[in-house]
């Protein structure tokens, strides 16, 4: 393994992060945390007990069921760290490519020791991206054709918001803002604080002129009077189809309302994605794309050489 300090990613690793949108220095910390974690100050004992130090073998890390592939370039980041950049990957199978059960993403060629003690760690990241992946794509495909686009939400797992993120965009969906910073999001509690919709947003633009503003709303009856203050973004919040229908023909209904775009968020569901697509809105929230995927089973078969 390679010794504190200085980068854990190679060069190579890196730049594949980097041509995928990961920040390197963001992925290496993660990868540092979960191996820390899951050797907690110590060391494998049950690889270094059973397996010879000399020992080699190649692994394959293959599909159990159909999904799409998320975090190849961050499991290959992890097999770097805990090789000492010893170990061989030949990569099969890009991120956000539609795979059946049976199909191997990757290849990693090393010293057991080193493949043993990386493997849950991997396959931790590896399935649960794929999973936040596969669960995006089925809401893209839902509502394929009728214009409105699968946008994510802030409800991520700490520390993984990025990479949460990056799993969406491999399934086809588009990112909510990152943080509380790049953007402002008006929300119920905020227009309490401010004495109403129009002053919240009012607010926040005098604020931060420069800053994209989202505001929600609970009602159709707010709906006009924060367009007509210059609300570019509304979210429509726990609105059925029905008032869906009835905002997209508010605000299209002539200019300057044409410009201003709609997310419909709140008690969605699958079932539901394709007719609240279909009332016209601009895009669909789904919180459950990060806060309740379910993984994409992923395993690593070893062949010993």
């Amino acid at each position: 393994m390679r010794q504190e300090g200085g980068s854990v990613i190679s060069a190579q690793i890196a730049q594949l992060l980097t041509d995928a949108g990961l920040d390197p220095e963001y992925v290496e910390r993660v990868v540092r945390n979960a191996v820390d974690e899951d050797l907690d100050g110590g060391e494998d004992v049950t690889t270094i007990a059973t397996v010879d130090e000399t020992a080699q073998a190649v692994a394959d890390f293959t599909v159990r069921a159909p999904g799409v592939a998320a975090g190849i370039p961050v499991a290959a980041a992890v097999l770097d760290l805990l090789s000492g950049g010893d170990a061989e990957v030949e990569f099969h199978v890009q991120d956000g490519a539609r795979v059946e059960a049976g199909t191997v993403l990757f290849t990693v060629s090393g010293r057991v020791r080193d493949l043993l003690t990386a493997e849950r760690t991997t396959l931790n990241l590896l399935c649960h991206l794929s999973g936040i992946a596969t669960l995006t794509r089925r809401w893209v495909d839902a509502v394929e054709g009728t214009g409105a686009k699968i946008r994510d939400t802030r409800k991520t797992t700490p520390g993984l918001r990025k990479l949460e993120k990056y799993a969406v965009r491999c399934g086809g969906g588009v990112n909510h803002r990152m943080s509380l910073s790049d953007a402002a999001m008006v929300k119920d509690n905020h227009v309490v604080a401010a004495g109403g919709v129009v002053e919240a947003f009012e607010a926040v633009r005098k604020r931060y002129p420069e800053l994209p503003i989202e505001v929600e709303v609970d009602t159709l009856d707010q709906l006009l009077p924060v367009v007509d203050a210059g609300a570019q973004l509304v979210l429509l919040d726990n609105f059925t189809p029905e008032r869906m229908r009835a905002a997209v023909l508010l605000v299209g209904r002539n200019e300057p309302y044409g410009r201003t775009r709609l997310e419909a968020s709140g008690g969605l569901t699958l079932d539901q994605a394709r007719a609240a697509a279909e009332t016209g809105v601009d895009y669909l929230s789904v919180g459950a794309l990060t806060h309740s995927a379910p993984i994409l089973d992923v395993g690593c078969d070893f062949r010993t050489t």
